[in-house]
């Protein structure tokens, strides 16, 4: 589409009116649908549980009623506990299945900055007793001697160009190879 076909936009208080009206429709929506829920847990409740009749009964049959309640809890208490055990095993499972996975992507660590510690500190944060002793590691290093055979004397570097340019310089230095 080239810049003069394009489709009109809507202006910014056209678009505030949608969006308030799209609003006020979803609260409205929301509160039916609340509502809505409501009523049918009434309607299930009623369904399940009809409300007693305690009036007129006599005291054997205020019993038997009591006992088939007891019973009805039991049969409730059983259902219940066996949902209980059957979600904390799936949580269980979940859990491991969660840390096969962070096992299998293994963990990023972020990358450690270099710290500057000196003998002193290193000492000091295995032990409380730091000002007491004071370590010096320099002193269990061993020594090394240095071979001053292998180290050339350092001359003049224009005495050895000198020396070395033309013919001359080559043959020294193709005998020196030798």
């Amino acid at each position: 589409m080239s810049e003069g076909q394009r489709k009109q936009k809507y202006s910014a208080t056209r678009r505030l009116q949608l969006k308030s009206k799209l609003l006020k429709k979803a609260a409205s929506m929301l509160v039916a649908e609340s509502e809505q829920k409501k009523q049918e847990k009434a309607r299930v409740v009623n369904e399940s549980f009809p409300p007693l009749m305690l009036s007129g009964l006599s005291v054997q049959e205020l019993q038997d009623l009591c006992k088939e309640l007891h019973r009805k809890i039991d049969v409730v208490d059983e259902a219940r506990y066996d949902m209980e055990i059957k979600v904390a095993k799936n949580d269980m499972e979940i859990q491991t299945l969660n840390q096969k996975i962070i096992d299998l992507k293994g963990v990023k660590r972020p990358s450690l900055k270099r710290v500057k510690k000196t003998t002193d500190d290193m000492l000091g944060a295995c032990t409380d007793s730091s000002k007491l002793m004071k370590a010096d590691f320099k002193v269990n290093l061993k020594t090394v001697k240095k071979d001053d055979e292998k180290r050339e004397e350092v001359t003049d570097w224009r005495k050895n160009v000198e020396a070395m340019s033309g013919m001359e310089g080559r043959k020294k230095l193709f005998n020196a190879g030798q």
